[in-house]
């Protein structure tokens, strides 16, 4: 297929090298335990200092998956004193002009070449690796764009070392026309609104208690039998002691806000938008994520007490939704 003669253009563009951004600050322990707390991350090499003295690391090193967070611009999106001006996903900017407005993330792919210690500063470079042939899918027709970062360890001779990378491709799209129904001959030349149902999740063996509680109006976590607890998604093993003698719990469904996210794009039916989700810490120590029910999405707030409310949709399909309680 060939290409429009703006994409040429863009084209040029592909294999572009973009200059170093640095990190605001060096690994630290603080931010660490704050990474580790907010994953629900307990290994005692990334947090327990007498514990990480013992082992071929001597010391508390960084978790591997924390690699892209370090060089983050941060909430105003200003990079480190020192950091490229150059922006590497001007690119899509490009194709924003030429009718594609949409973007969906679809890949991201880490690589580690070692474990990181505290007090390292890094930096990365951004390269433009490809753009896809112009694709149709689900969601409209649009470009595959995949950048690569590159991630180096500053030393203090101004040598580099690289310690990861990480590939990040994103589609960027003009939305997919909604299908409309053309009446046939003789009929109500109106045609009638079509009806979307929610997504029914997938169930297997693993979870059917699960979905089963929720027809019954319980809230039902898995529970191992070794060593009595809980643990959600449910999951062939126990995550704690690698145990397969698992049963359930029904819980009280009481709870608060740990986390939340209001979701304000793609807008996809039969989702009310904006959409609040919550991901709530139960009672008995356990946290799921579920949608926001009886409250306006500004109103929601970290802490918040919720209890769980059974609710029904396209009359055979049950969920656990969260809504407030006072007090």
């Amino acid at each position: 297929m060939a290409d429009y003669p703006w994409m040429t253009q863009i084209r040029t563009l592909v294999g572009t090298e973009y200059d170093r951004i640095y990190a605001w600050d060096a690994i630290n322990p603080a931010m660490v335990r704050q990474w580790c707390e907010v994953m629900g991350i307990d290994n005692p090499l990334y947090t327990d200092e007498q514990y990480a003295l013992t082992t071929e690391f001597e010391g508390i090193v960084a978790p591997p998956s924390m690699l892209q967070t370090w060089c983050l611009a941060g909430f105003n999106d200003v990079c480190a004193p020192g950091s490229s001006e150059e922006n590497p996903y001007g690119v899509l900017k490009l194709l924003e002009a030429q009718g594609y407005p949409a973007v969906v993330a679809v890949n991201s792919e880490l690589d580690f070449k070692r474990y990181l210690k505290m007090g390292e500063k890094l930096c990365y470079t951004t390269k433009l690796e490809s753009i896809s042939e112009e694709k149709t899918t689900g969601l409209g027709v649009g470009y595959f764009v995949t950048f690569i970062m590159t991630y180096f360890s500053t030393h203090n001779d101004g040598e580099e070392e690289l310690v990861g990378t990480l590939l990040f491709r994103v589609f960027k799209f003009k939305p997919a026309a909604r299908a409309e129904s053309t009446p046939e001959v003789k009929q109500d030349p109106k045609p009638a609104a079509k009806v979307y149902k929610r997504p029914k999740p997938g169930i297997s063996d693993d979870n059917r208690f699960f979905w089963d509680g929720c027809n019954q109006h319980e809230l039902r976590i898995q529970h191992c039998t070794c060593c009595d607890k809980l643990q959600h998604p449910p999951a062939p093993i126990c995550m704690h002691c690698q145990s397969f003698e698992l049963d359930h719990k029904v819980v009280s469904g009481k709870g608060s806000i740990f986390s939340f996210v209001v979701m304000h794009y793609p807008e996809v039916p039969p989702f009310e938008h904006p959409n609040p989700i919550a991901l709530v810490e139960l009672e008995e120590g356990v946290r799921l994520t579920a949608g926001l029910i009886g409250i306006e999405p500004e109103d929601v707030v970290i802490g918040q007490k919720v209890k769980v409310e059974f609710t029904t949709y396209d009359g055979d399909l049950t969920l656990p939704m969260f809504k407030p309680v006072s007090g």
